[in-house]
């Protein structure tokens, strides 16, 4: 066990199975693209024990709440660190979270993105530390995402090769 799975186990935490698409829906592209020392992951969202997307769905704060948001911008993470952890075969292998791109499913007037990512961003500071979990950060807010997710991440990393 790597020490990036020991962290997640003091932290009490525990990444979900792969993401199983819903039926009918095919996925033509990677999860995880590396190409040379660098890591591409596709949009995530939060997912379920059993790898399908979790809920509530819909728009920020109209429909889910800020709280609850946050939570999916959390397990979003997650979720993309298990297809990470899958693709590497280590996270030890991540040598810097280069940016993350936060997609919130807002509702017209809503401000707060910024808000909704932050955790996601401090809990990636604190599994990877200051140095390797440093990253930048865009954070915007659209009418609608996939499936009614509430939060999407994606992000560009640096890896070990």
């Amino acid at each position: 066990m790597g020490s990036i799975d020991t962290r997640l186990d003091n932290l009490g935490l525990t990444l979900p199975p792969q993401p199983q698409a819903p039926s009918g829906v095919t996925v033509p592209f990677r999860w995880i693209r590396i190409y040379g020392n660098r890591a591409f992951a596709s949009g995530h969202g939060a997912l379920s024990s059993n790898g399908s997307i979790a809920l509530p769905a819909g728009q920020v704060p109209t429909e889910v709440t800020v709280d609850q948001a946050q939570l999916a911008a959390v397990g979003a993470l997650l979720s993309m660190l298990s297809t990470l952890r899958s693709a590497l075969g280590d996270l030890d292998r991540i040598a810097a979270w280069l940016t993350i791109t936060g997609f919130v499913n807002a509702a017209t007037d809503f401000e707060g993105t910024t808000v909704v990512l932050n955790p996601a961003s401090e809990l990636l500071l604190d599994i990877f530390g200051p140095e390797t979990g440093a990253h930048a950060r865009t954070a915007v807010g659209y009418t609608t995402l996939p499936f009614r997710m509430p939060v999407v991440l994606s992000a560009e990393l640096a890896i070990h090769t």
